[in-house]
């Protein structure tokens, strides 16, 4: 097996990952605590945000491995891709980048890195109602964004596989 192959494999299978994993935060997570009161809500979207930030070593492997294998592989394939496959590892990598990365460290973090930031206990009804409204349908809508585009440059590298 080539570097180039393994490159391809690694960053299929990682980017794959993320994509069910932005996946599941969209089509499970959020809609099961969106039932929650407003404290209630914020309170667990901190305690599983503070699971992903602080310390999943295997969470970090896979989302930063994600972005070190795609590098790789755009290095590695780029001068002996050619037509077809090239077209395919550049959009995949474009769009994994542009499409959910970019949203990730400019949208979601900082949202979610706000909410850290919240008391919940010293703030009243309203405040918590406020706090909530300022994050959720903005972070639900660029998670939806993010899981389209991850799937979709899952899809590309699968499919470059398939030809390679």
């Amino acid at each position: 097996m080539t570097a180039v192959s393994v490159a391809l494999v690694a960053t299929t299978f990682l980017v794959s990952l993320v994509a069910g994993f932005v996946f599941a935060f969209a089509v499970v997570v959020m809609p099961g605590i969106r039932t929650l009161d407003d404290g209630d809500f914020i309170r667990a979207f901190q305690r599983i945000d503070r699971v992903i930030q602080r310390g999943d070593p295997l969470f970090g492997l896979v989302f930063i491995g994600s972005i070190v294998s795609l590098l790789a592989a755009v290095v590695l394939g780029v001068p002996v891709l050619t037509g077809l496959e090239r077209t395919l590892l550049l959009s995949a990598g474009g769009i994994f980048i542009v499409g959910v990365l970019v949203p990730t460290v400019a949208v979601n973090v900082p949202l979610n890195n706000r909410l850290q930031g919240l008391d919940v206990a010293a703030l009243n009804p309203e405040e918590r109602s406020s706090a909530r409204q300022a994050f959720e349908p903005r972070w639900n809508r660029w998670n939806r964004i993010r899981t389209g585009l991850a799937c979709a440059s899952a899809s590309l590298m699968t499919t470059l596989l398939i030809i390679f």
